[in-house]
This record gives structure tokens, C-alpha cells and sequence, in this order.
């Protein structure tokens, strides 16, 4: 009796480990990328200036041209990318998955991701920013007792709490509303990720984003775990680093308007 009670909660032990830690038996590893001739990137399709649709529906923006030097890098082609839409919530299950081969996506590192897919070094150091249209407020300390729109349940409410424990703080659900309560005089400033705040700019031209990051966030390409991804990862490491170090990086990240 007591070794069939063993044997069934072993089962249900190795049923619930298989529910809590996805494999990415799936994703292609260099050699198979290399093989098919297709490199398969996940995107964002909405988020200016890192990877949106021009007038034409066009992807174009920074993580945009960066999939595509990869591509070049890795087939030696740069046309040689299908570049996948993607939302939030399926930046990391697509490579899990093997639905993609990469995400570039503005993604940051976090120690649960950690444990579920690699990230190669940042690309782009991104952050806590803040946006005000008033020409009054040109630094942090004009919004100690101000009014401040933040994105509801986002890790930017206690960054800015911490920075502005004075300011009022009025959660909204989307930028639009931001934009809303901004326009209306209900808020004198929004706080978000300093890329989105520079697509922001880029659209509402009369507004500005304040010197000074709240926070650093580093943005890293997503890359499936494990031993056979090993020279996949060397690669994109590999061409970031020079990236970085011949000032092609820093000069895409200017052409977009990124600070």
C-alpha cells in the first residue's frame, strides 16, 4: 500500500514539474537557423521609436534594425529575418516554444526569466523617465508636490514614489489616458519607460521629457536556455559587444531619437 502511494505522487510530483518548468525543446540552434536560411525574431509592432509600423505598415525602429543586423551577421543577409509581431505576455513563452528564434522586444532581465530563457549583454540601457508639456517644470524637483500620471500595477509607481514621496500620483490604464489627464490639466506629468516617452515625444512634439533617469533598466535580446544555444549565444554577444564598441549602436539609438 505504502509503495503504491509512493508511486502515485511521484507521478503527480513529475506532472507538476513538467506544468511549472517549460523546455525550449523546440528552438533552433544555430546550425538549424543557418540550415533553414530564415532568422525568426519577435517584435513589437506598437512601441515607437523601438519597433513600430511606418505610414505604409513598414516595422521599422531600433530593435527593428537590430534583428536585421543579426540576420546580416548570422546568414549574412539582412533581408534574411521574418520579423514576428508580439505582445507583452508572449515576449519569452514564443522562444520557450520555439516559435521564434529570438525576441527583441524590450525586454529587461529579472531573476524569474532568468530561469527560463538566457538574455545576451544589453543592447540599450533604458529607465524611468518623466514627460511634462507645462514649460515650468524643466527638472525633477518642479513635480515634488505636483501631479503625476503612472501606468496602474506598474513597477514605476514605487520608483517614483521613492524619488517624489510628495507628489500625488493618479493611476491611468493607457497612454491615451495619460495623455488625457495631461491635456485636461489633471496631471502635470507622466512617468513611463524613457523609450516610450521618446515615441511619445515624437508624436506630441510639444512635449518634453525631463533630464535624469529614475531608474536603469537594461534591454537584452532573448535567446532559448541550454547547451546547444551555446554558440548561438557567443554570436549575438559577440556582435553586440563590437556593435557597441564601433558606436553603431549609439548612432541607431540617435537616428531614432533615443537619448
Amino acid at each position: 500500500m505504502l509503495q503504491k502511494f509512493f508511486n502515485i505522487s511521484l507521478a503527480i510530483g513529475l506532472l507538476a514539474i513538467s506544468w511549472i518548468t517549460p523546455a525550449s525543446v523546440n528552438a533552433a540552434s544555430l546550425e538549424e537557423i543557418q540550415q533553414r536560411g530564415e532568422l525568426i525574431v519577435g517584435v513589437k509592432d506598437n512601441l515607437r521609436p523601438l519597433g513600430f509600423r511606418d505610414a505604409n505598415g513598414n516595422l521599422e525602429g531600433l530593435e527593428i534594425d537590430i534583428a536585421k543586423r543579426l540576420a546580416e551577421e548570422l546568414l549574412g543577409n539582412p533581408d534574411a529575418v521574418v520579423l514576428q509581431p508580439v505582445i507583452n505576455r508572449d515576449r519569452i513563452n514564443l522562444v520557450l516554444e520555439g516559435k521564434v528564434d529570438l525576441t527583441i522586444a524590450r525586454v529587461t532581465i529579472t531573476d524569474s526569466r532568468t530561469r527560463l530563457v538566457d538574455f545576451s549583454i544589453p543592447y540599450y540601457l533604458d529607465g524611468t523617465g518623466l514627460i511634462a508639456k507645462d514649460k515650468s517644470i524643466t527638472q525633477l524637483r518642479d513635480l515634488a508636490t505636483k501631479t503625476i500620471a503612472v501606468l496602474n500595477g506598474s513597477s514605476t509607481i514605487a520608483i517614483v514614489r521613492y524619488a517624489l514621496p510628495e507628489a500625488k500620483l493618479v493611476g491611468v490604464d493607457s497612454y491615451q489616458e495619460a495623455h488625457s489627464l495631461m491635456e485636461s490639466g489633471n496631471a502635470n506629468a507622466f512617468a513611463a519607460d524613457t523609450t516610450l516617452l521618446t515615441g511619445w515625444i515624437q508624436e506630441y512634439p510639444d512635449y518634453r521629457i525631463l533630464p535624469g533617469n529614475l531608474s536603469a533598466e537594461a534591454l537584452c535580446v532573448i535567446m532559448p536556455k541550454g547547451l546547444q544555444y551555446n554558440q548561438l549565444r557567443r554570436r549575438i554577444n559577440s556582435a553586440i559587444a563590437r556593435w557597441q564598441t564601433e558606436g553603431w549602436l549609439t548612432q541607431r539609438a540617435a537616428a531614432w531619437g533615443l537619448p
